[in-house]
């Protein structure tokens, strides 16, 4: 899967994959909307940021969770 919006630079903000290198990590993006943000609200917050910006750093999330076995914690 290709990212065109998803840039990765190890000299600008110690290699995080950001937005169109606009110093915007995917993970504060998909933080907003994990919290209950709106679309509206993120675009408001960051007005460099378009629609497809969002879209893209949550497929990018999925992707790098995707296959990965992550620990849960079970309840007596």
């Amino acid at each position: 899967m290709r990212f065109s919006r998803i840039t990765v630079d190890p000299n600008q903000m110690s290699g995080v994959p950001c937005i169109r290198s606009l110093r915007i990590p995917v993970a504060t993006i998909v933080g907003m909307v994990a919290e209950g943000m709106s679309e509206a609200e993120v675009l408001q917050t960051y007005p460099d940021l378009q629609t497809e910006d969002i879209r893209e750093a949550l497929r990018y999330a999925a992707e790098a969770v995707r296959e990965r076995e992550l620990p849960l914690v079970s309840t007596p």
